[in-house]
């Protein structure tokens, strides 16, 4: 990844306290230059992601058709996830997204915006946005309405 994406995302992931601690499991992509398919490529990256995931997490799936949900509702979620104390999942594609049988596992999908994002990016703005929604939780002035 640019140095600037690793920066952002570890500012982001260092502010957040150690019961709400953000964890980076980066699955290698396949190579481009194999002569494979789009649909290969993803099934063979699906199970990288899926062979990572804790069994028992709960699972969301990062996709430009999910749900789009506020900052506040995002919160209002995390509080949710805190008080059942399970671990979360952000599961994000490649860049020609997530195969349905990741999708499938999940229990919900979720876009951080209708546009198309790099996927790299997404670790950037995914942190900065779990950062502000648990500062909303603790009325801490970095969110602002």
């Amino acid at each position: 990844m640019p140095d600037w994406i690793t920066k952002g995302y570890n500012e982001y992931a260092k502010r957040m306290p150690r019961e709400v601690k953000l964890e980076l499991v980066e699955v290698k992509p396949e190579p481009r230059t194999t002569g494979k398919t789009t649909e290969q490529i993803m099934q063979a990256e699906a199970q990288r992601i899926l062979h990572v995931l804790p069994a028992n997490c709960l699972r969301i799936a990062m996709d430009e058709r999910g749900a789009t949900p506020t900052t506040k509702q995002l919160s209002t979620q995390m509080q949710d996830w805190m008080r059942e104390g399970c671990d979360v999942a952000f599961i994000v594609g490649g860049a020609d997204g997530l195969h349905d049988t990741v999708k499938q596992t999940a229990k919900q999908m979720l876009a951080l915006s209708a546009l198309t994002l790099p996927h790299a990016f997404v670790r950037v703005l995914l942190a900065e946005q779990l950062y502000r929604a648990y500062s909303l939780l603790h009325n801490h002035p970095y969110h602002r309405e």
